[in-house]
């Protein structure tokens, strides 16, 4: 039995062959109300966005990263709330701040 440095066992936590342990952060239910479809940081400041995410933890509606403003992020440095999607219509994208990769 192999262990981590936290002391459990390192095969619980890995994927199938060598892929990256599973995001639990994506099971996480996401019943909330998605706040307007704008990023009110960016409205303040004057500026524009090129896509907007929402935290499916509380609903909070803000840039991307290829915004200039990155709020989303932000959002998720201030809070801790893991998972964002994005509010393009049909799309299932959603990004893990925690692991930084899609789930």
């Amino acid at each position: 039995m192999t262990l981590d440095a936290q002391g459990t066992k390192a095969t619980d936590r890995a994927g199938l062959n060598g892929q990256a342990p599973r995001c639990d952060h994506a099971d996480q239910p996401s019943t909330v109300a998605y706040g307007p479809p704008e990023c009110t940081a960016c409205l303040a400041l004057g500026r524009v966005w090129t896509r907007l995410l929402v935290c499916l933890s509380c609903g909070w509606v803000a840039c991307s990263d290829d915004a200039r403003g990155g709020h989303a992020r932000a959002h998720y440095e201030e809070t801790d709330h893991p998972v964002v999607a994005t509010l393009e219509p049909g799309s299932t994208w959603r990004w893990c701040y925690v692991h930084r990769r899609t789930v």
